[in-house]
């Protein structure tokens, strides 16, 4: 009764003594089950995964003579296990898995072997490599942007603001972006303990060139290379377009690599097969960009990144303090596309990071 009483629900739909459901005031439908101590595993399990991962779950337990489900695992009419997760996964013969893996992909097989990853956590997170500041389209400062990621405990934060195409956010040109270069020279004098990383958004134009000269891109400590414009062309020359833009030995990171924002643009026509062929072959790295209408990489793209060996930077793109705190919503999809903290490049204290980029470097030349 205390639930179906909340101020913020719309609709009561149902109501019970162990199962109720409520529309919220956003539209949001949510249920709410009281399961016994002893079932709440079994529940919590029941309820987290996809169907097919819970089927296959039970296909396994019939194989063992069990039943699984919401209020146990049960041998026959007696329930020999269900309050804890961990007791159900054992009883079917696997440790316990991680929720953000269980959609039947293989994580049963990976449990069965002993193979399934070490998801990243965002502990793991040094530093963020997009952010942008009111200098283009941001709502903060360099030095207020650098006070709240030395507040998240970060060694590193990137400033990369966008380039001249992008002239609705006042984009770079090279003469703002060499003031800006000196400009955080000058702030990085007075920190012991941090640095602001010189950086861009260069875009990636029409045809496949970038925004700014490459006299101007060599001045900065890496460099994201983005669309933002044309998306909509067809797949062969969106594909084209991207593959000559990571070719580009400047480009580090691909940046929000399909363009798609949740719910309101779909992600560019393009072969992200090749894509990642090439950002192997040429040492960039994938972009998982965190902001919640993002999401970009998907969960699939990330772990074709892993599979391939491509590198993720997850990053916010943060346009004000406070969306640097959406990192988390990054590490959430990273852990839903098998992401371990190794597969991310900004796990790594800023001397390894910037060794990473020097060995990018060296792999575009050889290419």
């Amino acid at each position: 009764a205390h639930f179906v009483s909340h101020a913020g629900i719309r609709q009561v739909v149902s109501q019970g003594p162990t199962r109720s459901t409520v529309v919220m005031g956003s539209g949001m439908q949510v249920d709410v089950r009281a399961v016994p101590e002893v079932s709440y595993g079994a529940a919590l399990h029941y309820f987290t995964g996809s169907m097919a991962h819970n089927v296959a779950v039970r296909q396994r337990a019939v194989r063992r003579q069990l039943k699984v489900n919401e209020y146990g695992v049960f041998e026959g009419d007696r329930r020999i296990a269900g309050q804890t997760e961990e007791e159900v996964f054992a009883q079917v013969g696997l440790p316990y898995i991680e929720p953000e893996l269980r959609e039947d992909s293989g994580e049963l097989e990976a449990a069965e072997k002993g193979e399934l990853p070490r998801l990243i956590e965002q502990r793991a997170i040094r530093g963020d490599l997009h952010a942008h500041t009111r200098a283009t389209d941001g709502k903060a400062s360099l030095e207020e942007m650098a006070a709240a990621a030395r507040g998240l405990g970060y060694e590193y934060l990137a400033i990369t603001e966008h380039s001249q195409k992008v002239a609705m956010a006042k984009g770079f040109d090279p003469v703002r972006l060499a003031q800006q270069i000196e400009e955080i020279d000058r702030l990085n004098r007075s920190f012991d303990d941090f640095v602001l990383l010189k950086g861009i958004e260069v875009d990636i134009l029409e045809d496949g060139c970038l925004d700014l000269p490459d006299e101007i891109l060599r001045r900065l400590d890496f460099r994201i290379c983005s669309v933002h414009y044309h998306q909509n062309l067809p797949r062969e020359r969106q594909t084209a377009r991207i593959l000559r833009a990571v070719n580009h030995p400047l480009c580090d990171i691909l940046g929000h690599p399909t363009g798609r924002l949740i719910e309101s643009r779909r992600p560019y026509e393009v072969d992200m097969q090749r894509i990642m062929q090439a950002a192997r072959d040429k040492g960039c790295f994938m972009e998982l960009n965190a902001h919640p209408d993002r999401l970009d990489l998907s969960d699939r793209h990330c772990r074709m990144a892993k599979e391939m060996g491509v590198k993720v930077a997850i990053n916010t793109d943060a346009h004000s303090t406070a969306e640097l705190g959406l990192i988390r919503f990054g590490i959430d999809q990273a852990r839903r596309g098998w992401l371990e903290a190794g597969d991310v490049i900004n796990t790594r204290g800023l001397t390894q990071l910037r060794r990473l980029f020097a060995q990018r470097r060296k792999s575009s030349a050889r290419g």
